[in-house]
């Protein structure tokens, strides 16, 4: 997962000027709320939103301004393949492009704002990146300094079907023998709603991941063959193992770029402020709220 840190000016500045607007503008006529036949207008609600978040929303608009002219300025130009590929990236982080979207309308947003604030970032990093200079020495140094964070365990892909008792368990095996089809009788039969609707999918897993019993069947099971029943504190599991990688050493060579990128977010965590307050400098700003 890369250093998402840097994104942090925009997840906060979209969440909190989502939310405002979204309390305000769902509002459907004059009154935003009544008690006892008493009125608490949208004047009110506006006036109070503008005392509380007024500034701080403003600040963040006139920051997305000026970035934008400097992005329309050095001609910095953002495809939709790289903003695709970015928030693949957060989408993980949330366990999923649907929970990502749940996410972003709590906030009274939509994935085409997120998109355009992850357009922002990607051009602003553009605008920073020839201000950073990572030196080969000092991924060196990162390789040695987490050298057992690049190495790979040893790991297995596989997928469960997970049901309550062993009768269940071996009526599944049977209907798999007889050629059903493991993803179908997952969405069928397992328990698991976090990824029956998935094939009973796992992905990979290390050693310590999952409970002993799982585990042991597990890394035992060569790729294709499904298991005989495995009891665990959750119930009865069938597993399917799809594919293996061994342990393997980590090899600077191998993680070089990923190094680099992890070094470049993190200066631009730093250079970011800098960057903007000698930009501010440059630019003609009035700020008609402040006082």
């Amino acid at each position: 997962m890369k250093n998402k840190k840097i994104l942090y000016w925009i997840l906060g500045s979209v969440f909190t000027i989502g939310a405002a607007a979204a309390i305000f503008f769902t509002i459907q006529n004059d009154a935003a709320a009544t008690v006892n036949g008493e009125k608490i207008s949208r004047d009110e609600l506006h006036e109070r939103l503008v005392d509380q978040y007024g500034q701080e929303l403003l600040d963040t608009l006139i920051t997305e301004k000026v970035i934008e002219q400097e992005v329309k300025k050095e001609n910095v130009k953002v495809t939709q393949e790289e903003i695709d590929e970015e928030k693949a990236v957060y989408a993980e982080s949330y366990g999923g492009e649907d929970a990502l979207k749940q996410t972003l309308e709590t906030s009274g947003l939509t994935m085409a704002d997120f998109e355009d604030d992850i357009e922002s970032y990607l051009a602003t990093k553009k605008l920073l990146e020839p201000r950073i200079d990572i030196t080969e020495d000092e991924m060196k140094t990162y390789f040695d300094q987490n050298k057992d964070t690049f190495a790979q365990e040893e790991q297995v892909s596989a997928s469960h079907i997970l049901v309550e008792d062993e009768k269940a368990a071996k009526e599944v095996i049977e209907k798999l023998n007889d050629g059903g089809d493991f993803a179908e009788l997952a969405a069928e039969y397992s328990t698991d709603e976090s990824n029956k609707d998935a094939g009973g999918d796992l992905g990979f897993f290390g050693k310590g991941d999952m409970v002993a019993e799982f585990e042991e069947v597990a890394f035992s099971l060569e790729p294709g063959k499904i298991s005989e029943p495995v009891k665990t504190e959750y119930g009865y599991h069938v597993i399917k193992v799809a594919e293996k990688q061994e342990a393997k050493e980590a090899v600077y060579e191998d993680v070089k770029e990923e190094i680099k990128n992890t070094l470049i977010e993190t200066e631009m965590q730093t250079e970011y402020t800098a960057w903007l307050e000698e930009t501010f400098e440059e630019y003609e700003i009035e700020n008609n709220l402040e006082g």
